[in-house]
């Protein structure tokens, strides 16, 4: 064999290795973003979910009281914005909206013990908690999602491919900060 035919088939041989790694990078980066939309999907039907409870929730709670118009305003008004919230950052925030005024719900409940064992509310209140704990794992899974896909698109030589096919960075889906806080307990 030629000399020249030698160096051809090595050129041939290493462009095919070059293009067989680009085509797998690009694969890998759609297949990641595929799963991080979908795990956002399921966290919408889980928040959509809690959305859904909260007029039974209210209409209970209205049931019961005549003058808390205020905080059913709160939860109505936060759960109307996570309904409409097209963003990742939207949603977060009108979560964290309604998780704040849902919890005012709540210390007004306690005023009432004829709303406390109305089983109604107590049903409600049960699907509402599980609710709550589908979201958590919703969110962790699509934080999982993002965290694999952003880090897949970070590593050489895989951010090449993402840099030239727009492969942007997602958003974690986070609690806000008063989450942090440590509920204080007072008897």
């Amino acid at each position: 064999m030629k000399k020249s035919s030698i160096i051809l088939l090595v050129i041939v041989a290493i462009v095919a290795i070059l293009a067989i790694s680009m085509i797998g990078s690009y694969n890998g980066l759609v297949s990641k973003k595929e799963v991080v939309s979908q795990k956002l999907s399921d966290l919408d039907t889980t928040l959509q979910r809690r959305a859904d409870l909260i007029p039974n929730l209210v209409n209970t709670v209205k049931g019961f009281t005549d003058h808390e118009n205020e905080v059913i305003e709160k939860v109505t008004s936060a759960r109307e914005k996570l309904v409409g919230a097209n963003s990742i950052e939207d949603k977060q925030k009108a979560n964290d909206e309604l998780s704040e005024s849902l919890k005012s719900l709540m210390v007004v409940v306690e005023n009432y013990p004829d709303l406390k064992s109305s089983e109604n509310f107590l049903n409600l209140q049960t699907e509402l908690a599980g609710t709550e704990n589908r979201i958590a794992v919703a969110r962790r899974d699509y934080n999982d999602a993002v965290k694999d896909y952003n880090s897949s698109s970070k590593k050489f030589p895989t951010n090449i491919m993402a840099g030239m096919f727009g492969f942007g960075e997602e958003k974690y889906f986070e609690a806000n900060e008063k989450a942090q806080e440590v509920p204080s307990v007072n008897f």
